[in-house]
């Protein structure tokens, strides 16, 4: 009876062992396996960690350093470091042979804000622009683009007569006067800075013809209106005159009349006609009234009329 269960419990500790020897292997098992799917999952989350804290920093940056340029052009960073939210004035920047053109769009006359354009001449001499010609050409377009507006201009002042056709041309010339004068200046600074480079000459020498050609037309508008309102007050002039002469006489008649109405007032005269042929004295009253009132008329007309 002893040896079944002799063997019964060797049968079980066999089992037990059995059973914890592969608890204890697949525990193993499933560590290792854990382990290896951790080790990818860490590497891709810090990827995606430090790939996001990148992006962070540079959206930082690049707010602190938004500037009016394009985000696609390869400029010094000073240029970007001397612009600001809005254009400012026209000028020339000059770096490490890099050449930025700050312009400004032709304004019109209530133009509160200038629209800029800018234009980059790179080491190798090409030009970029953020509008639509490209290169070189962008330049030419900008300075025809101020030309067609002064051919708009000189054909209405060629057409105007009134002295508010005048007013109105004067109101758009003067901010384009302002604009080309600017733009002069810009493209000279741009001249001194780059020496050797002819388009430059030509930008600048078109330059100073739109300015010449705009203060001529501002300045013939100024000319024009000055007069028209100068012979327009030399009419109202006359007219005043003609008015201060015409009052002049009214009352010369008033004064010469003034005599005979104050006498016939005070005396009464309310005679039919003065020559009663029942009273045909009575008559010499009214001729005494009337010759003395003329008469008194004729002394103030003449006290008025007298020299000084």
């Amino acid at each position: 009876m002893s040896t079944p269960n002799t063997t019964l419990s060797a049968d079980a500790n066999s089992d037990f062992n059995g059973q914890n020897i592969r608890s204890s292997f697949d525990h193993k098992r499933f560590r290792n396996n854990l382990s290896r799917w951790r080790m990818p999952r860490v590497a891709i989350t810090g990827t995606l960690v430090a790939r996001l804290i990148t992006a962070f920093v540079t959206e930082v940056v690049n707010v602190k350093r938004k500037t009016l340029l394009p985000a696609t052009w390869n400029v010094p960073d000073v240029f970007r470091d001397r612009l600001g939210e809005s254009t400012g004035r026209q000028r020339a920047m000059f770096e490490d042979q890099h050449l930025l053109l700050v312009l400004h769009a032709p304004p019109g006359p209530d133009d509160e804000q200038r629209e800029g354009r800018f234009f980059w001449r790179k080491q190798d001499g090409s030009w970029a622009s953020a509008t639509a010609a490209a290169g070189q050409m962008a330049v030419d377009a900008h300075l025809a683009e101020y030309d067609e507006i002064l051919d708009a201009l000189d054909e209405r002042e060629e057409r105007a007569h009134s002295a508010n056709d005048y007013f109105e041309l004067m109101r758009q010339l003067n901010p384009i006067v302002r604009a080309t004068r600017n733009l002069h200046t810009a493209l000279q600074q741009a001249r001194d800075m780059v020496h050797d480079d002819k388009r430059i000459i030509n930008f600048r020498d078109q330059a100073y013809s739109l300015e010449r050609r705009a203060e001529l037309l501002a300045n013939d508008t100024k000319n024009t209106l000055e007069y028209a309102i100068a012979r327009r007050s030399e009419e109202q002039a006359a007219v005043g005159e003609k008015m201060a002469v015409a009052a002049h006489r009214l009352n010369l008649m008033a004064a010469f009349f003034f005599p005979l109405a104050t006498l016939s007032a005070i005396f009464g005269v309310n005679l039919r006609h003065g020559l009663e042929p029942e009273r045909f004295d009575s008559q010499w009253p009214f001729v005494s009234v009337t010759a003395a009132g003329l008469l008194a008329g004729c002394v103030l007309a003449l006290y008025l009329t007298r020299r000084k």
